[in-house]
């Protein structure tokens, strides 16, 4: 029954009710728009957040890589520093003639006056010497 009454009502048209019913209109307007106007600003908000998220680790992870590259190229200045450190030494050795002479005996095998030259095999080439007659005398099957 309460259907068929609100069925039956009819609506005035008063000022009053225009007016209600156009402020009804402007304010779903308002709605409508301001949801759009707030989807738009959270998915703007979601796109910049998202572009300086990745920034960051990208940075991070660069950043990472230069420390690890900083860290290789110090240990490589080190070991260069001390490699220059013994060519330094090398080069004040060299300067002088009784290391020289010695340098020469020693690795071209000349000899001073009345000085007899033995060369013994190292220790080394007689293992390797060993290990191969080993193997020449083992039978293979």
């Amino acid at each position: 029954m309460s259907e068929n009454k609100d069925q039956n009502i009819a609506k005035l048209q008063t000022d009053f009710a225009l007016q209600h019913e156009e402020s009804k209109i402007s304010v779903a307007r308002r709605k409508k728009f301001l949801y759009r106007r707030l989807t738009v600003f959270f998915i703007l908000a979601a796109i910049i957040t998202y572009i300086m998220v990745s920034t960051l680790i990208s940075q991070h992870s660069t950043l990472a890589e230069k420390k690890a590259e900083r860290e290789r190229v110090q240990q490589e200045l080190s070991s260069l520093k001390k490699e220059e450190v013994l060519l330094k030494e090398e080069i004040v050795k060299l300067n002088d003639d009784d290391y020289i002479a010695k340098l020469a005996r020693k690795e071209y095998f000349l000899s001073d006056e009345d000085e007899i030259i033995f060369t013994l095999p190292n220790e080394k080439e007689e293992d390797e010497e060993k290990e191969e007659k080993e193997k020449k005398e083992k039978p293979t099957n």
